[in-house]
């Protein structure tokens, strides 16, 4: 298995190879192009200067050697060949000493000799420090009437002076830190990946207690935040889900158990018909129950998938409402409520049918909750660009801790329980408004009602 930290340093040392290798090639290219000419230029002034001496100051053959062993003790390197052939080195010798004939005749005969020819021979810089005859200049040189051909160049030794041994020391140095600080740098940024990595397969394990060590202000550290985020919103998700389980089991468990004992005293053939009637009616209410419970779980799920189609079209806020409360009236007289309303008519393009749920389960609520004899006040404006509506009722309130988990799923008061409610109404109510991209709140007091703001931004203003 290829890790990323083998990957990493595998990168940098090839990005560091590729990058000698252009350094290098470029470096030759330059020593073509400007250095080697003017070094070569240089060597040539310099055997000019000595075929100069030898020949104007009219040195006689003897003392040929003696200057020209002189001139080789000051870091040159010197060969010294006739006719005949007879050759004599001065000062360092070379490795190889060993000249193309035809080099050698062209020299004889009054040509210059300007260094190694070709180009593979002058492109790579390092031919300019070989110890070799041919990476010399040439020139002819006439002593007693008698010709020699006089070849020169710097020593090889005196070129590597110890200011390029100490450079070159220094770029070995630089590249051998660069590498060891690449490898310590990629082992201190892979330690975070690799410790996200093993975060992540516990969480795969349903492990959301796993602790991040990552303690860092660069991306990695974003990450290592919003992983954490994560981590968290995947727990709380998680003990949602097994609430959201253990409530749905509940809620199903109840009204099933009363349908089948109801249905087995209804088997009974010794019960009168009022008891029979009776528990007929339990075992249709628990039904109801049912249905409606089920009915919302299939809507609270639709909702909870992102991709949820919304059929909006143009409708009358205040009719729909009126519809609402005429479908809800039965309700109203059996518990001896009054009911009263303001509805402005307000026009509002949004899905009609996600709205009339939302109004639906207010209005249920405001029912359900309120005190005999009790009133329901409605209201719908708008203000600018902005709809707002109002359900108020004078029932039984809702304390401030109550008042902040009503909006949660099978959330539901103890002391005003029902029979017939789930705990998704409000759950609901919240899903579809904030779908629709408004805002509800609440405000309430114990003994004293509750009231619900929603408020929808028109998008057509």
């Amino acid at each position: 298995m290829r890790t990323l930290y083998r990957e990493f340093i595998s990168a940098i040392l090839l990005i560091l190879g590729i990058s000698v290798f252009i350094g290098f090639v470029l470096a030759n290219i330059v020593y073509l192009v400007f250095t080697k000419g003017e070094m070569t230029e240089q060597n040539l002034e310099v055997a000019e200067q000595i075929v100069y001496v030898l020949e104007e100051m009219h040195v006689e053959s003897p003392s040929i050697q003696p200057y020209l062993q002189s001139v080789g003790q000051l870091g040159y390197q010197i060969y010294l060949v006739d006719r005949a052939g007879n050759a004599i080195t001065f000062g360092q010798p070379f490795e190889k000493s060993s000249l193309p004939d035809q080099t050698l005749e062209r020299v004889l005969q009054g040509e210059n000799y300007m260094g190694k020819e070709g180009f593979w021979n002058q492109l790579w810089m390092m031919g300019h420090f070989s110890n070799d005859i041919r990476n010399t200049v040439g020139l002819p040189l006439q002593i007693d009437d008698q010709s020699y051909a006089l070849f020169i160049k710097p020593n090889s030794k005196i070129l590597f002076s110890d200011i390029h041994m100490m450079l070159a020391g220094f770029i070995v140095a630089i590249a051998f830190v660069s590498v060891v600080g690449v490898i310590i740098m990629t082992k201190r940024l892979i330690h975070p990946i690799s410790e996200l990595s093993e975060a992540t397969k516990a969480i795969a394990n349903e492990d959301f207690t796993y602790t991040l060590k990552i303690n860092r202000q660069d991306e990695i550290g974003q990450l290592a935040d919003n992983f954490l985020r994560m981590q968290q919103q995947l727990m709380h998700n998680d003990v949602a889900r097994k609430s959201f389980i253990n409530n749905v089991s509940h809620d199903f468990q109840s009204p099933l158990m009363n349908i089948q004992g109801y249905a087995e005293l209804l088997l009974n053939p010794k019960i009168d018909e009022k008891e029979r009637l009776q528990y007929a009616g339990i075992v249709n209410d628990e039904a109801r129950r049912l249905s409606n419970l089920t009915k919302q779980l299939l809507l609270i799920t639709s909702l909870d998938q992102s991709g949820y189609p919304i059929k909006k079209s143009c409708i009358r806020l205040d009719l729909q409402i009126k519809e609402s409360i005429k479908k809800h009236q039965w309700s109203l007289q059996d518990r001896n409520l009054t009911i009263s309303y303001k509805l402005d008519e307000v026009m509002f393009f949004s899905d009609p049918e996600l709205l009339a749920t939302v109004w639906d389960n207010l209005l249920t609520n405001a029912i359900k909750y309120n005190q005999p004899n009790g009133h329901i006040f409605i209201s719908c404006s708008r203000d600018q660009d902005q709809i707002i509506l109002t359900f108020q009722d004078s029932g039984v309130g809702l304390s401030e801790e109550s008042a902040g988990q009503v909006f949660e799923r099978f959330f539901r008061v103890d002391t005003t329980r029902k029979r017939d409610g789930t705990g998704l109404g409000l759950s609901i109510v919240k899903e579809i408004i904030t779908l629709l991209n408004g805002s509800i709140t609440l405000e309430s007091k114990l003994s004293k009602g509750t009231t619900f703001t929603v408020i929808f931004r028109d998008e057509r203003n």
